[in-house]
């Protein structure tokens, strides 16, 4: 007895494909004949089939052989299997339909078959081998499935990426999912069926959770709307139900999907808002055939700026950072994503006002994107010197030399730890600020500032901490129950300077919508639970205390100020208070303490400079006027 999982010999599946054929043709004869046919009829129809039977098999044999049907393997059938076989029935019809002709008239006046017969023949023929495959398909893949325990699992979405998903889980034997269902937003779909699959619309999904032992739920939309998965994640979070998700067909591989490149949920499923609605018709005209220059573009924010531009057809766009490993692996990201972009690879500190005045010579850049900064707050606070140097010296290099050179606008990227600041990093930021605004006022330069919170998945963010801590067994450290952020993706911050910054006339500061801040303890509660992993049993939560400098909460406004809206709802325009030309004076004084490396002097100027920097838990607190 042949065994389903061996490979079936050649001549036995040709052998079997004859018989069918032969099958085909007795079928075809007695539904021509309604099944009554008495033995006068069948004597007298057989006289004239008896000399073409052998062309029958014949034709049948070669063409199935040209065709190579006898070639495929059956349990791994095909709808180019299916197609292949369409089109060899059809040749061997068509070939006894002309040799019909040709013994009608050449020979005896009959033709090879009735035209009846031929119909029927192709018909049962064509049905029988491709149902008879399909069933030898079927009980392949049942005797090879992993008879382990079962999983009930529901499909999120019921489009195109759905169906694929599947059709994929369904014949790979490795798995043992039962697919119980789709869920769908689309109201329309509900109570349909997908190849004999009920779909459910999305308000169900609670019932269909808790009445089918649902274990897993499979995000297989490509662009769903983000409010609905955000409650479908959050939903099955409550539940303690696994979730992952499909790749985008991008990812696949050789474009084909596989079950194994279905991935876990990521945190930013959970924190994902309504994509943003960019003019990109007046980003095009402010960036398109322009020398666009980007600082810090090998970091998260200045990579993702780089890749938002480069949409836009800028005629040069210049990549400034001293980092070189990053550098390189954005350079080679380029040259593979943006074939045609015409940019440049400068490896260059901020902090040097001779090799920046050399860069703007070289290139005269009309736009500039000031993304290079030290951001870290610990380690400000422990080298104060050092964000002095970057982030106040190295933005006023770069603001004096687009003043000189008379570049079209200078867009500053800052944080929401410039407003009322409790550390060194955060003030050395609002002093960047006041200094650019400041030089709107001297040249033709527009100078713009974007401000915004925390970064999602960015360099040094809490996100990717946590995911280290997770896969090192934990604990995951939290400095305080208390502490919330403001947070938002990579791709929305870029969007938004973008837009922001082309829609400035100079001298505003830009406010983006963070939405509500989260609590960073349930931030790391949920990325626990999305590892499929239990709180208290598999690791722990550690509560360490703030960090010097650190605040419970983030603001984006001063009390001193207050917000005008623009035409794009995510954006809006702070009113700050104006700065007196002291200020400036003060800066760079400030900025000439560095050779003193007192730091005790440096952060005294800095809280001089701006009067709302009280220290947090810090050694400097014994600065602030009580």
């Amino acid at each position: 007895m042949l065994r389903l999982r061996s490979n079936t010999p050649r001549w036995v599946i040709i052998v079997i494909d004859q018989f069918i054929a032969l099958f085909s043709l007795a079928f075809a004869y007695l539904i021509r004949f309604d099944l009554k046919a008495d033995k006068e009829l069948i004597r007298t129809e057989w006289a004239i089939l008896s000399k073409s039977i052998l062309i029958y098999f014949l034709v049948k044999l070669v063409v199935f052989y040209v065709f190579k049907i006898h070639k495929g393997l059956v349990r791994h059938t095909s709808t180019a299997d299916l197609r292949r076989i369409f089109l060899a029935s059809l040749t061997t019809s068509i070939i006894y339909w002309v040799l019909g002709f040709i013994r009608f008239y050449q020979f005896d006046g009959y033709y090879l078959f009735p035209t009846s017969v031929l119909v029927m023949e192709f018909l049962v023929c064509f049905m029988v081998m491709i149902g008879s495959r399909f069933f030898v398909k079927a009980l392949f893949l049942e005797t090879i499935k992993n008879r382990g325990e079962e999983e009930r699992i529901l499909i999120y979405g019921a489009g195109i990426s759905g169906l694929i998903t599947k059709r994929t889980i369904e014949k790979d034997a490795r798995i043992n999912y039962a697919i119980v269902g789709f869920v769908d937003d689309n109201q329309k779909m509900n109570g349909t069926r997908l190849e004999g699959v009920p779909v459910f619309h999305t308000s169900k999904l609670e019932e269909l959770l808790v009445e089918n032992d649902i274990t897993l739920v499979i995000l297989a939309i490509q662009n769903p709307n983000e409010e609905n998965r955000k409650k479908v994640v959050e939903l099955c979070l409550a539940k303690q139900v696994k979730m992952q998700k499909v790749p985008s067909p991008k990812s696949w591989i050789n474009g084909e999907f596989s079950t194994k490149q279905i991935s876990k949920i990521n945190i930013e499923d959970l924190l994902g808002r309504k994509p943003i609605q960019l003019d990109t018709v007046r980003i095009a005209s402010e960036l398109k055939g322009k020398t666009v220059l980007v600082t810090g573009a090998a970091g998260s924010i200045g990579s993702g700026l780089v890749k938002q531009i480069a949409l836009f057809e800028p005629k040069q766009l210049l990549l400034l950072d001293q980092a070189e490993s990053p550098l390189y692996d954005l350079q080679n990201e380029l040259k593979s994503d943006f074939p045609f972009l015409n940019f440049e690879i400068i490896v260059g500190d901020i902090r040097s006002l001779e090799r920046m005045d050399r860069l703007f010579s070289a290139f005269n850049p009309s736009y500039i994107f000031h993304a290079a900064a030290y951001k870290h707050v610990p380690l400000m606070e422990d080298n104060p010197s050092e964000a002095v140097l970057t982030n106040v010296k190295g933005t006023k290099n770069l603001v004096d030399t687009a003043l000189k050179y008379a570049a079209e606008k200078f867009v500053m990227i800052s944080t929401d730890k410039a407003v009322n600041p409790t550390n060194v990093m955060g003030a050395s930021k609002r002093i960047a600020e006041i200094y650019a605004q400041k030089a709107n006022e001297k040249g033709i330069t527009k100078f713009v500032t974007t401000r915004f919170g925390n970064v999602l998945g960015s360099n040094g963010s809490v996100i990717p901490l946590f995911q280290r801590q997770i896969e090192q067994g934990g604990p995951i450290t939290v400095t305080d129950e208390r502490v919330t952020r403001f947070f938002m993706t990579i791709p929305e911050a870029c969007q938004l300077v973008l837009e922001a910054g082309t829609m400035g006339k100079g001298g505003e500061i830009f406010v983006f919508d963070m939405g509500e801040s989260v609590k960073i303890i349930d931030l790391a509660k949920k990325m626990i639970q999305l590892s499929g992993l239990e709180l208290g049993k598999d690791i722990e939560i550690r509560v360490t205390g703030l960090r010097p400098g650190e605040k419970l909460y983030e603001e984006l406004l001063a009390q001193e100020e207050n917000t005008i809206p623009t035409h794009h709802p995510q954006i809006l325009t702070a009113k700050v208070r104006t700065e007196a030309d002291e200020q400036i004076v003060a800066v760079n004084d400030l900025i000439g303490l560095f050779g003193a490396q007192k730091n005790t002097e440096i952060v005294a100027k800095m809280k001089e400079i701006v009067p709302e920097f009280i220290s947090n838990n810090s050694e400097y607190e014994s600065l602030d006027k009580k």
